[in-house]
């Protein structure tokens, strides 16, 4: 190894270039760039109905003055108070957004009879399913469309 090279840097160029050639990505060390979603931020109109909705899906919701944060997993859903993406200063949103104007897919890990149980339980509008579907991580799901009380879509999507 010349010097001045550090044996990090050397290990990385050599799994780099090994998942080049074809060897195992798992081997290259990952590099910087987008990783995963943190967060996503929509407008909310009918505020206590679609906590009330969410909490009935049996996510965490959390609310301050200026938005409620709904968690699933390690991400949340950013829904801003209407006060507050009604008002002229608030600039930093799509300048067109306004309810509904999400289309979201959740994972959902059980089976279809306890996805329709819980979805019922929340009183969920439903609109389409179960249907095959290609989902992100690359293969097909079977999914189910409802819509939350704002009329945004949320897709649930069981992988087999």
């Amino acid at each position: 190894m010349k010097r001045g090279v550090s044996r990090r840097r050397f290990i990385c160029s050599v799994a780099a270039a090994s998942a080049l050639a074809g060897g195992s990505p798992a081997v290259a060390q990952q590099a910087a760039g987008i990783r995963a979603f943190d967060h996503i931020a929509l407008p909310m109109e009918h505020t206590e109905e679609m906590l009330a909705f969410y909490r009935g899906l049996g996510l965490q919701v959390i609310e301050n003055v200026n938005a409620c944060s709904v968690y699933i997993g390690d991400q949340m859903i950013n829904f801003h108070r209407p006060a507050h993406w009604h008002h002229k200063t608030f600039t930093l949103r799509a300048p067109a957004a306004k309810p509904p104007c999400g289309d979201l897919c959740f994972v959902w890990d059980g089976t279809p009879e306890s996805l329709n149980a819980m979805l019922g339980r929340a009183r969920a509008k439903f609109v389409e399913g179960p249907v095959e579907r290609q989902g992100g991580r690359k293969r097909a799901g079977s999914s189910v469309y409802v819509r939350d009380p704002d009329g945004n879509l949320l897709e649930f999507m069981i992988y087999a």
